[in-house]
């Protein structure tokens, strides 16, 4: 028998959040948060990681609301290994490649700055995650005034489309 579960991630506006799994929490949680400080010079952030053996979220960060509220969001998910970073200062693009690499990561299940949901497995060994909602469904294509609308944003937030 498998129960599906959504579970809502639950951060102030305005902060980034990327999902992931790995293995050995007991050192990829301070890892993961030295790979944060050394990438991105004034990043604020908050790291909860789930500890299948002994049952446990670990955390890190150097932001405490978003140490205890990412852990928060760890612990609710439930998920053996998983990991919930929540940051300011920074986005996901910034770091993704970073966390990715660290050899105890396996995947990333998502990264956003949208209200982000976690779609959770429950069988009668644990839990595990089956993925993530971003946002909401798109319901159009943008057209050239929306085209550059977004170019134009992406050039104010430092990013060159030429």
């Amino acid at each position: 028998m498998v129960k599906i579960e959504v579970v809502d991630i639950e951060k102030p506006e305005g902060v980034e959040v990327i999902v992931g799994q790995g293995n050995f929490s007991i050192f990829t949680v301070d890892d993961l948060a030295k790979t944060l400080l050394t990438t991105v010079p004034g990043i604020k952030f908050g790291i909860g990681m789930n500890e299948a053996k002994p049952q446990l979220t670990r955390f890190a960060g150097n932001d405490e609301e978003l140490e205890q509220l990412a852990a928060k969001n760890a612990l609710k998910i439930g998920a053996g290994h998983v990991f919930v970073i929540l940051m300011k200062n920074a986005f996901p693009i910034n770091v993704l490649n970073a966390v990715k690499n660290h050899p105890a990561v396996a995947m990333i299940y998502g990264a956003s700055e949208n209200p982000f949901q976690v779609i959770v497995a429950e069988t009668d060994l644990g839990r595990g995650v089956l993925g993530v909602v971003d946002g909401k469904a798109a319901n159009m294509v943008e057209d050239d005034e929306l085209k550059k609308e977004r170019r134009g944003l992406v050039e104010r937030i430092g990013y060159r489309f030429d």
